[in-house]
């Protein structure tokens, strides 16, 4: 349903650090690298999460209620994903486990 997600940064390399780390567990690698943005998704496949200087050079800001939810194959993909995210700067909004209140086995964490 997606086509792109864009996230935005101050600072695309310490960025890009972060994001090499937490996305690699998920199976997600750096597929585009320009001057103002890279792009990660699956090896092999097309660029469909964005993370970029803004385009109307303001600040970057996150959205308070905005989550972007990825995929992983198994729990302990996840658990890998948290722990990667937390040693590159990551902060923890979730330790991973069940999500009950989500039904259907549900397993995340949150950072």
């Amino acid at each position: 349903m997606l086509s792109y997600v864009n996230l935005g940064t101050h600072d695309l390399q310490r960025a890009a650090k972060f994001y090499d780390a937490a996305l690699a567990p998920l199976g997600y690698v750096r597929l585009a690298n320009v001057p103002r943005e890279i792009g990660y998704g699956p090896k092999g496949g097309q660029a469909r999460l964005w993370v970029l200087l803004p385009f109307d050079n303001r600040p970057a800001s996150w959205g308070n209620g905005t989550m972007i939810g990825l995929v992983a194959k198994d729990e302990e993909a996840v658990k890998a994903a948290w722990e990667a995210a937390l040693a590159n700067g990551g902060m923890d909004e979730g330790a991973p486990g069940p999500r009950p209140q989500y039904g259907g086995g549900f397993y995340g964490a949150y950072v």
